[in-house]
């Protein structure tokens, strides 16, 4: 990697600085699992209501009967040039895990890795800002956090949140019979690969900003409406892989309809040209054996369903009565793209794409 000091006039580029992007660096799932076997079992906590025996969105922790912390970390590689919007879409990624639960965040705390001598200073606190500004939109502070000089940028969040112990939103709690609701459009992967490339242009820039940048927040409300007995939001691994992860969860099967799927804009055509990210093939070789592919779908398909979403969509599994309510919820909050993508049957846990 060639890159050259602010001392030396030429400042690289945040993408080209890192290996990967966005939740596109996270760890393969199947690779995760092997680790996380290797682990020691931990000693069983009462109070430890939501832990990692699920991969749920964050760890969930009962202080009585009326409260609950939230607590999660998230953090990563740009995925943009600009330092403000790679500010802005990781803490709007991180404090998505407090709303996928059903909590209402509380504060946060700020995880930075960047190379300092590198990286103009004024760079830097522009991430920074961006994680603020998104914070402050949320309603809390960053209180602190912790930095570090890495070869890598690297930014995120630790947010700690509250909910009520009974309306946790797991994703192991869907039923068969209930309907999947998925909140924002996908094709993140797709247009971070064809911005790297130069070949995104400035309307299909705007609207991935658009979505990575859009807080997750009717999450705290779905939680409390009758109906909605599981919810995530679709990051790294990918729709099928946080479907999968839910289908684990409930023992279920989940059948997709292709063609009602929402894209960003552009996605489609990028992705028949060609830009999609090698993490799309990580997850397909990690989960593929427990996914069917109709045999009518079009050959991009596969990369398409498995590209990795930054600060993707909620996912909600519901029952029928409740999807007018939950469709209202997101439509209310700002999410005019949420869309009806299937359904949830008995079954092994798999997922059938036709």
């Amino acid at each position: 990697m060639n890159v050259s000091s602010p001392a030396t006039g030429a400042v690289p580029r945040l993408t080209e600085l890192a290996h990967g992007g966005g939740c596109g660096c996270k760890i393969a799932p199947g690779v995760l699992a092997e680790l996380l076997k290797r682990t020691a079992q931990s000693p069983v906590f009462p109070n430890l209501l939501v832990g990692s025996e699920t991969a749920d969105d964050a760890a969930v922790y009962r202080l009585n009967d009326e409260q609950a912390i939230v607590a999660t970390t998230d953090f990563f590689m740009p995925i943009v040039d600009d330092p403000y919007d790679f500010g802005r879409i990781a803490a709007t990624n991180a404090l998505s895990d407090i709303y996928a639960m059903g909590g209402k965040p509380l504060f946060a705390l700020a995880l930075v890795g960047m190379p300092i001598n590198v990286l103009p200073h004024e760079t830097i606190a522009q991430v920074l800002k961006g994680g603020e500004d998104v914070c402050a939109q949320a309603g809390v502070p960053v209180a602190g956090g912790h930095s570090i000089d890495s070869v890598e940028p690297i930014y995120g969040l630790a947010a700690i949140g509250v909910v009520h112990p009974q309306r946790i939103a797991r994703n192991a709690g869907a039923k068969a019979g209930d309907v999947l609701v998925l909140g924002k459009p996908l094709g993140v992967g797709i247009l971070s690969a064809a911005l790297k490339k130069g070949r995104l242009d400035d309307a299909g820039y705007a609207e991935m900003i658009a979505a990575t940048t859009r807080l997750n927040r009717p999450g705290t409300t779905l939680a409390t409406l009758d109906g909605v007995h599981a919810m995530t939001d679709v990051t790294g691994f990918g729709l099928l892989g946080h479907m999968l992860e839910m289908c684990r969860g409930a023992g279920l099967t989940a059948r997709v309809d292709y063609t009602a799927l929402p894209w960003l804009q552009p996605a489609l055509e990028l992705a028949q040209a060609g830009m999609v990210t090698g993490a799309s093939g990580r997850n397909w070789a990690s989960y593929g054996a427990d996914v069917e592919l109709a045999a009518g779908l079009p050959p991009i398909a596969q990369a398409l369903l498995t590209d990795p979403q930054t600060s993707g969509g909620l996912l909600v599994s519901c029952a029928e009565g409740s999807v007018d309510a939950v469709l209202n919820c997101l439509r209310d909050g700002g999410f005019d793209r949420a869309a009806v993508i299937g359904t949830m049957s008995e079954g092994r846990p798999r997922i059938v794409v036709a």
